[in-house]
């Protein structure tokens, strides 16, 4: 079996099934103390070691079932953390289980947990926890394997000040006083559904929630709730597209949480509890978000990249999926065009990472790298235009996505590799072998760059997007005069958003054309964060000053690395700005999220 690079676990001796977690959240050490029991199966005869993942925890006791276990922490790697070597007190046969649970506490530097004091919170008065585990965080939390080829249930009871709530990617199943501490509470839940334990979530604040729908509740401090309800009040509807598309929905709940601002990421697709950031909330891309977060509920959740290496197959699914729901919701043009916007959004991003480098590949080698640094939109949109290259080739929509019901099926509650989705894709088109044969296999999955092969986009909705920047790019100072408000009248904010996106890939405009950018099209009005974060980024690349404040607020005001990351190397690259840059960095940093604060340093030489 492949190992897992990120991962010191090994699954393939031993392999954790069931997880019994409880603990104590702690905001004055800003720490989680208690226990994990894992169910641990040996598949192999004669097993008397077990090693689990860990980072930054401290390890006080581990028992298996109730009998004390020598344990020692191996050597420190930078990034993977300490492994954790388990003694078992007496051998196991294949296919025997024991209980082991280990009594740990988190550290308060944990790169899983964001703790927030009262004030950077929306209702001043009470702190709040969230955690993040995807990619290789859960380690961070508690001990554990802690690779995606391993998927377990969990139960877990968690005690929190009696003031605050706790959610988990789990079932709710009620709540009790703590017996230990009369000011605390205990809520309990439990997961029945097997899953990867960068899905297990947990956070705790001063939480709200409304129905918004049969099997969706609205979760969000008090000062939001009821403006997140309104917005995200097409989720049912989503749900059962998805359905349609994709089978049974299998989780029971779907509800959704709106965290602070520092959120990293759009959204998380924890299984019950889809986490999302509050910057959707004055965007278009709300859809986006929800119907790829909803997605993951099949692609991700249920079937399962085996390594981070195979990312494409969790994240190039779910992109189909989620832009199958967007053509079901608003026509196959409109679908054609995020298509097409995607395919812009790889070339951007292998602009910035380069044609060459070896993370641009579909499939590529982690072996000593972070997956963090890592991250970027190639596993999304590369495995995105291969799946929509396929469709076109083996027949259109409606065939393809019986191949993706029937993958979904064939690969649910399990973790693949991209050879048993490649084998599974020929056995499903056995009569089409020949069409396949010609796909240029290697190149798709080996090579970095840009796919050896682009997709047919339906161009109806992009025309006015490429005309209206093609005018900018070739206008003369002479020419400014013949722009106005008029040229957006019939443009969609989806539209606007792609006008700006092809202006990012041109060299930069000069600024007199910025200036009257703003002039006649008011971009500095517009509160939609997906169209104030690209405006922004086209006035510092065209060194207009003036932007400088303005991209220094939103890249501190919210901490969505999608567009943290970019306005902070933006704003550090025009020289004018690079040591104020710098200097707001470091004036933010203690607040920031610890993977954002991690790879913003990076982005910024300040990592030394």
């Amino acid at each position: 079996a492949m190992a897992d690079p990120c991962s010191f676990a090994l699954p393939a001796c031993c392999r954790t099934r069931h997880l019994y977690l409880r603990c104590r959240v702690d905001f004055g050490a800003r720490a989680l103390r208690g226990t994990a029991a894992f169910t641990a199966r040996a598949e192999r005869e004669t097993l008397r070691c077990l090693v689990l993942d860990t980072r930054d925890v401290q390890v006080f006791k581990v028992t298996v079932n109730g009998q004390d276990a020598k344990f020692v922490f191996g050597e420190k790697h930078s990034f993977k953390g300490t492994p954790l070597e388990i003694t078992l007190p007496f051998e196991l046969r294949r296919g025997q289980e024991a209980i082991v649970e280990i009594s740990f506490e988190s550290s308060p530097k944990s790169s899983a947990l964001q703790w927030f004091t009262p004030e950077q919170t929306s209702g001043k008065k009470h702190p709040f926890l969230f955690s993040q585990c995807q990619a290789t965080h859960c380690r961070a939390i508690f001990p554990c394997q802690d690779t995606p080829a391993v998927k377990v249930t969990y139960h877990a009871e968690i005690s929190v000040p009696k003031e605050l709530v706790a959610l988990m990617s789990a079932n709710r199943d009620g709540e009790m006083p703590d017996p230990e501490d009369s000011n605390r509470k205990i809520y309990l839940f439990s997961q029945d559904v097997p899953i990867p334990c960068y899905l297990i979530a947990l956070v705790v604040g001063a939480l709200e929630s409304r129905k918004i729908g049969p099997r969706t509740l609205v979760w969000a401090e008090k000062e939001l709730v009821d403006k997140s309800a309104y917005e995200f009040a097409e989720a049912e509807a989503m749900l059962k597209t998805a359905e349609d598309l994709a089978g049974p929905y299998v989780w029971g709940q779907y509800d959704l949480l709106v965290l602070p601002p520092s959120f990293p990421y759009g959204g998380m697709e924890n299984p019950c509890l889809t986490f999302v950031t509050p910057t959707l909330l004055v965007s278009v891309k709300l859809i986006k978000v929800i119907a790829h977060e909803i997605s993951h509920s099949w692609t991700g959740n249920l079937v399962t990249n085996k390594t981070w290496e195979h990312f494409w197959l969790n994240e190039g699914h779910t992109v189909y999926l989620e832009r199958r729901i967007g053509g079901r919701l608003f026509g196959e043009q409109f679908r054609h065009f995020k298509a097409l916007g995607g395919w812009r959004e790889l070339q951007n991003t292998i602009n910035t990472l380069g044609e060459k480098n070896p993370v641009t590949n579909l499939v590529p080698d982690l072996s000593d790298v972070d997956p963090d640094a890592a991250y970027s939109s190639v596993p999304y949109e590369k495995g995105f235009a291969l799946l929509f290259y396929l469709e076109q080739l083996l027949g259109g929509p409606d065939v393809f996505i019986g191949f993706l019901k029937a993958y979904i099926q064939q690969f649910a509650y399990k973790s693949i590799v991209t050879e048993d989705w490649k084998k599974f894709l020929y056995s499903y088109f056995k009569d089409k072998v020949d069409i396949l044969d010609k796909v240029d296999w290697n190149s798709w999955f080996h090579a970095p760059g840009m796919p050896p092969v682009m997709p047919t986009y339906d161009m109806t909705l992009a025309n006015a997007c490429v005309a209206l920047s093609q005018r900018w790019i070739q206008a003369k100072e002479s020419d400014l005069g013949s722009f106005s408000s008029a040229d957006l009248k019939e443009m969609s904010s989806h539209q606007l958003i792609e006008f700006l996106a092809l202006l990012l890939l041109e060299p930069p405009l000069p600024v007199s054309h910025v200036k009257r950018m703003q002039q006649v099209y008011d971009f500095n009005a517009l509160h939609n964060s997906e169209i104030r974060f690209r405006w922004l980024r086209l006035c510092i690349r065209s060194k207009w000053e003036e932007a400088i404040p303005l991209a220094l607020k939103m890249a501190t005001d919210q901490g969505r690395m999608k567009f943290t990351r970019p306005l902070f190397r933006d704003l550090y690259n025009f020289d004018k700005c690079r040591d104020l840059a710098v200097k707001t960095f470091l004036e933010h940093r203690a607040s920031m999220h610890p993977v954002t604060s991690m790879l913003v340093a990076k982005d910024l030489n300040q990592d030394q």
